[in-house]
């Protein structure tokens, strides 16, 4: 077991090397849409990489749900399979938001010898996500 602070230097030594061994500037939160963003996330259970829709006005977020939704089949069959779709997802801070994502179980941040694989689907998966985004932004922005 780590203490805290053996934790925060493990999880920035794993960053570290994620950026090294995928030197690249992700997308992330430059989609030009308020409250619009891909996010990576790791913990001792899982890895993740989803696109979330956390927009205050519920409208708006949803109208960008529902794009990405109306793309459903175009982004499976291209881009990334086994994707999970919540439209209202709570998180633990109570705030609702929008959330795509697809993960891997079985995994943990905090044992090296599982860093690889995570930074291979971090990689594949986030890259997929992002080489759709990028072919789709203008249908997905156009909300109005």
């Amino acid at each position: 077991m780590y203490s805290k602070q053996e934790n925060q230097r493990l999880k920035q030594e794993f960053w570290i090397t994620f950026a090294e061994q995928y030197p690249r500037k992700w997308v992330l939160y430059d989609t030009k849409i308020k409250d619009f963003s891909f996010k990576f996330f790791v913990d001792n259970t899982k890895a993740q990489v989803s696109i979330e829709i956390e927009h205050r006005n519920e409208e708006k977020r949803l109208a960008y749900f529902d794009k990405i939704v109306a793309l459903k089949n175009i982004l499976e069959d291209e881009f990334i399979k086994d994707l999970v779709y919540q439209k209202n997802h709570t998180l633990e801070s109570g705030k609702t938001i929008s959330k795509i994502w697809v993960e891997q179980l079985g995994i943990t941040v905090s044992n090296r010898a599982y860093w690889n694989t995570i930074f291979d689907f971090f990689f594949e998966k986030m890259n997929a996500l992002e080489m759709f985004y990028l072919e789709y932004d203008e249908f997905i922005k156009d909300i109005e």
